[in-house]
């Protein structure tokens, strides 16, 4: 048996090890065996439409932690060319590579506006009007069907050029592009506030959209953060959320 090797990664979710030449993405401890298998799930179908993803080997249990185990991505991630000030060139390879995923149909995918929804209905410091004024915001935003990542960022683009993937899959689904940049633009914006508004701009400059189409999206994809549980970004996420629209 290979032994599990050294730690390659860790997020809030789940550690990465070396195991052998492949990767062993395992969910932390006490986790269920849900996640491990929807990811593997997302893997495979962004694995059909050649999209630059590790391929997923075997979904199991490791030593009482679920995970997966899957091709091992080289390379540094595109967040160390974007410290301390990025250039121009890696917000457009960002913008590029999230276009590319964007063009495809997210069939199999689960649907991403009633994630929304149910993130919204379970987001505990949103008051009851706020919460019925969120959800009435996302019925009305567009429909989309195309293959959303769900947690694109620099972290999570290793490589680059033709060589990068992108990893962490686990929120991948189905739904309006627009929306899928918008979370981008959450995500980056406490981290690398230098880049959030003008990744949003490039993107919307090579996919032919207005800028405002994205930002549109944010106070329904701040108020499903909220059920994320980061305590330190309450504040402001409960801010963006109570930007939805009024009724009349």
């Amino acid at each position: 048996m290979i032994e599990i090797g050294r730690l390659l990664g860790s997020g809030k979710e789940a550690e990465v090890f070396e195991h052998g030449t492949l990767a062993l993405k395992l969910y932390r401890p006490g986790r269920p065996k849900a996640p491990a298998f929807r990811e593997a799930a997302n893997l495979a179908i962004v694995e059909q439409l050649s999209l630059p993803a590790p391929r997923v080997h075997v979904v199991g249990d490791y030593h009482g932690r679920w995970g997966l185990l899957m091709d091992r991505v080289t390379g540094t991630s595109l967040a160390d060319e974007m410290l301390p000030e990025p250039p121009l060139s890696a917000i457009r390879e960002m913008a590029a590579l999230h276009l590319r995923l964007h063009r495809e149909a997210g069939t199999g995918l689960p649907a991403l506006k009633p994630r929304l929804a149910a993130n919204i209905e379970r987001a505990e410091p949103l008051a009851p009007d706020l919460r019925d004024r969120l959800l009435l915001a996302l019925a009305a935003l567009p429909d989309g069907d195309n293959v959303c990542h769900g947690d694109f960022h620099p972290w999570n683009i290793l490589g680059a050029g033709g060589d990068a993937m992108i990893v962490d899959w686990l929120d991948a689904a189905g739904g309006n592009p627009a929306a899928d940049v918008c979370r981008t633009y959450l995500l980056m914006r406490r981290a690398l506030p230098a880049i959030a508004e003008a990744y949003v701009v490039t993107y919307a400059k090579a996919a032919e959209l207005a800028a405002d189409e994205i930002f549109t999206w944010l106070p329904v994809i701040a108020a499903a953060r909220l059920a994320e549980n980061v305590p330190e970004e309450n504040e402001d996420l409960l801010h963006l959320a109570a930007l939805a629209p009024t009724g009349g």
